[in-house]
């Protein structure tokens, strides 16, 4: 089963500025959960003028509840108890053009529920005199707007099998000397839990409760950009790393997340 979950908005500011605003949107205080963001793979093609980023954002997250009352005790194993997930993110910015488009995807739980995650950001066509993008810049982040439009696929494997093993042959076998590696596996007999619940309406139901919970983070998102660009248009780029500042203090203190959990692993907290 798939689920489809698609909508559109605009920010009242220019290109240049949200595109720049969504490689520093973590930490916000709308974005508490995020723990970290790395950069997997940055490189600019000079023929297309166009840069290529991967990165990967650590998060604090669960399932939702909702989701774990439906799955059987145990099918997590340790997983579920850690509390953290890996999101993967592409991104490709093309200034010239004057559009940015992204994809999200969960590297967690994906035989339970895969999310992906699509925007496309785009300076409207006449947002710049004869197209000139130079004419709109950082500079003029009063001014201007964005459109984007997000499309998010919910897909649930919960309760399927893997694909029917089968071994195509190759010529046809003696008589009454097929082996079983000729013969298809038979598919695993459901058991106590499938037997009560159709497969179809559990992946119908995880899709359901993953929409609902991503519509809600879209929100979150869009408030966590518009401060950002908030303090773009008030202090500029000064100001937004200072913002970033005060919310990691705001939410780890001095020291940070990671010197925080080194000192407790040492047991250096206990000799201060």
């Amino acid at each position: 089963m798939v689920k489809f979950y698609e909508s559109s908005f605009n920010y009242d500011y220019p290109f240049p500025a949200v595109s720049l605003a969504y490689f520093l949107r973590y930490p916000n205080p709308y974005a508490k959960h995020v723990l970290s963001t790395d950069v997997i793979d940055r490189h600019f093609d000079p023929s297309s003028q166009r840069l290529y980023t991967t990165r990967l954002h650590l998060k604090r997250s669960k399932l939702p509840p909702a989701v774990l009352k439906l799955l059987p005790k145990g099918i997590l194993g340790s997983n579920s108890d850690t509390g953290q997930s890996y999101i993967l993110e592409k991104s490709i910015v093309d200034v010239r053009e004057g559009w940015m488009t992204t994809e999200t995807k969960n590297l967690e739980w994906t035989g339970i529920l895969s999310v992906i995650e699509k925007q496309r950001y785009k300076r409207p066509t006449l947002a710049s005199p004869l197209g000139d993008p130079s004419r709109e810049g950082l500079e003029d982040a009063k001014h201007g707007s964005t459109e984007v439009t997000t499309s998010t696929t919910f897909v649930s494997r919960f309760g399927q099998s893997g694909p029917r093993a089968t071994k195509r042959r190759t010529g046809a076998a003696p008589a009454g000397k097929e082996t079983a590696a000729d013969m298809p596996e038979d598919d695993p007999p459901k058991k106590g839990f499938l037997s009560s619940w159709s497969t179809s309406s559990l992946q119908r139901t995880i899709e359901v409760i993953g929409m609902r919970r991503t519509r809600d983070a879209l929100l979150k998102s869009k408030e966590g950009m518009n401060v950002v660009l908030g303090r773009l248009r008030s202090g500029g780029l000064v100001e937004v790393l200072e913002g970033m500042r005060r919310d990691r203090e705001a939410m780890y203190g001095p020291e940070g997340p990671w010197k925080r959990a080194w000192k407790h692993a040492n047991g250096a907290e206990d000799d201060e």
